[in-house]
């Protein structure tokens, strides 16, 4: 984990009520995709934890969405500095035993899979996106997967765009070895209960401080308790308890 001061370069709308912003600093600390930052906003107490959509040497871009005060205030923001904790969660695991992965995400769940999704294709492998939404009006992300080559589908849950219904309306027909996922818990737990193989699922929670000190963000699993901002947020199929 490092602190460090991020300049902001841009912040666009993308989608109804969905920022990608991007934005200058050191960000050698983060390591594996899945991974995210914690954003301290002036005015507000707790930092606010944002998966990392895709990143390099020097830039990281995230994408948000606008629920509350926080990321409302970050919406706002078109240039300045942002005091931000990089480095957070252990990120996704990937296997050099697999040759096609198959990535569901729901919603905001679809950034981290963007970056996991680049490092699938360097290495070879054949990549399936589903990535899920209400309506037409909320999706984005198609145009970007696809143009790494990965196979995109789109599901809409009022039918607006592409596949009518959830992530897992559109996995039957899908070959795959292992999958990773993100996005709400029901999802989740759909996603689990529709699923064939091992598997690697992130989940959102509210976090205290967001590197494991306040334990605000314990789940049980099969192994013991763990702790969402730092063991996770990634879990494996085999250790979670619904």
């Amino acid at each position: 984990m490092k602190q460090s001061i991020f300049q902001i370069l841009s912040n666009e709308k993308i989608a109804d009520s969905v920022y990608r912003m991007i934005l200058k600093g050191d960000t050698s600390h983060i390591t594996a995709a899945g991974q995210f930052i914690n954003i301290k906003l002036d005015g507000l107490f707790l930092r606010r934890p944002i998966s990392v959509y895709d990143y390099d040497e020097s830039t990281v871009t995230i994408i948000y969405k606008v629920v509350g005060k926080g990321t409302d205030k970050l919406s706002a923001m078109s240039e300045g500095e942002l005091d931000i904790l990089t480095g957070l969660g252990n990120g996704y695991t990937i296997s050099n035993d697999t040759s096609s992965a198959l990535l569901l995400g729901g919603g905001v769940g679809v950034p981290p899979l963007y970056n996991l999704a680049k490092k699938l294709v360097a290495m070879g492998k054949t990549v399936t996106a589903v990535l899920g939404f209400n309506s037409k009006g909320d999706v984005f992300g198609e145009e970007e997967f696809s143009a790494l080559g990965v196979k995109t589908l789109v599901t809409t849950a009022d039918g607006s765009y592409g596949i009518k219904g959830f992530v897992t309306d559109a996995i039957s027909e899908i070959e795959y070895d292992e999958f990773y996922t993100c996005g709400p818990e029901p999802m989740l737990k759909a996603v689990y209960n529709a699923t064939t193989t091992s598997g690697q699922f992130s989940f959102e929670e509210r976090m205290g401080c967001g590197f494991g000190a306040c334990m605000g963000c314990s789940c049980k699993t099969k192994y013991g308790n763990k702790r969402i901002c730092k063991d996770g947020p990634v879990l494996v199929k085999e250790e979670i308890i619904w």
